[in-house]
């Protein structure tokens, strides 16, 4: 998953990422532009889809999420799955969305989560994250179970808490969009994941979303220079990633970035 830029260009795949068997359920997080033909490329069933989750209302993170809906509810013909928005990305906020069509919605369970809001899905507990974007209503999602917590903070500065939301993830990703210390608004660089990796301590560290700059910065370095700082094995999530979390975990899952 990549910056705006990347996706007007597709020089970086902008189709989200899936966690496949977390509680035997297939999540997909923030499917941008191309997350459907990303799915059939890398080998994976948008059918067998359980949950759509969109963080926010800018285009790289929801456009391609009616076209998962319906594959998740057989061209929304059956009552399945479930839908993890944003106030905008559901019910709009001011000139902010909604993102996601009333015919899309009528078949799935619909969730608006907000920061420390929580949901039940199954054994998984889905919780909203504090962010500081564009969107004022946008979130991150933390997901846990009794063996594992992933923490995805989505697009956000950052701040002197964000680690709070995120605390006790085994998996951090993370959206950094810029090397070193090159900040822009809204948005992380590397000087600010080596703080929030260091306040969290995960097992992991990803960096997703990643801007161009960054790209052309070399991001593999980048990874490197946060593990070497951190001491947490970090990865950039190149197109087509796909992460084994069973060393984390009892049971196998994955995590396929696209």
């Amino acid at each position: 998953m990549a910056d705006a830029f990347a996706t007007i260009t597709q020089k970086r795949m902008t189709g989200g990422f899936r966690i496949e068997g977390i509680d035997n359920k297939n999540l997909h997080i923030d499917p941008g532009p191309g997350a459907l033909v990303r799915t059939y490329q890398f080998g994976l069933n948008p059918i067998k889809t359980d949950a759509v989750m969109v963080s926010h209302s800018h285009t790289d993170h929801y456009s391609d999420a009616e076209v998962l809906i319906e594959a998740m509810t057989r061209g929304v013909t059956r009552k399945k799955g479930i839908v993890f928005g944003s106030l905008s990305v559901i019910d709009g906020f001011k000139h902010w969305g909604p993102c996601i069509s009333k015919y899309h919605l009528s078949k799935p369970e619909v969730v608006i989560l907000g920061a420390n809001k929580s949901f039940e899905l199954g054994n998984i507990k889905v919780k909203g994250t504090k962010t500081i974007h564009g969107d004022p209503t946008g979130i991150g999602f933390q997901l846990q179970t009794k063996e594992l917590t992933i923490s995805y903070t989505s697009d956000t500065e950052y701040f002197k808490k964000l680690h709070f939301y995120h605390s006790g993830a085994d998996i951090l990703i993370a959206s950094v969009i810029r090397p070193e210390s090159e900040r822009i608004r809204g948005h992380m660089c590397t000087e600010d994941f080596i703080k929030l990796v260091e306040e969290v301590s995960p097992k992991i560290a990803i960096m997703t979303h990643l801007g161009m700059k960054m790209v052309q910065n070399n991001a593999a370095k980048e990874a490197e220079r946060v593990t070497h700082e951190t001491g947490v094995k970090t990865i950039d999530a190149t197109d087509g990633l796909k992460i084994d979390l069973s060393p984390y975990i009892s049971k196998q899952q994955t995590l396929d970035s696209f």
